[in-house]
């Protein structure tokens, strides 16, 4: 049997934190959530998740920082950006930095589950 693909979910939000691993779930996905950048550096499982979606804005470690950390430890796991800020003028550097998708919050379920697949499909 084959193992479910690991996506790690960081967010400061709890609700996102909560909701967004039940969704996930329900599709077949192993999701983890993380409240901060600094915490899923620590936990031990960036080389385990095979997709990152990140909050943009967060205390201390932003997202942008983490993608930026994670490639210089040479880990290159897709990322898709989520942010409740509708601050568009950023979405394009986050896009050309190799992130998979940005979505604004409230973002819909098939917006997410699309962006999903397109960052597990990527080459």
């Amino acid at each position: 049997m084959a193992e479910p693909t690991k996506i790690a979910v960081v967010d400061d939000d709890e609700s996102v934190r909560e909701s967004l691993p039940d969704l996930l779930a329900a599709f077949g996905f192993e999701a983890s959530p993380f409240a901060s950048a600094e915490d899923f550096l620590a936990s031990g499982a960036i080389g385990d998740v095979d997709c990152l979606i990140l909050d943009v804005a967060m205390p201390g470690m932003s997202g942008p920082e983490l993608q930026r950390e994670l490639g210089r430890m040479g880990h290159a796991t897709p990322i898709i950006f989520i942010t409740a800020h509708s601050d568009e003028k950023v979405w394009p550097a986050l896009l050309g930095s190799g992130a998979v998708a940005c979505l604004l919050k409230p973002f819909s379920e098939d917006a997410m589950l699309g962006a999903v697949w397109r960052a597990l499909n990527r080459e």
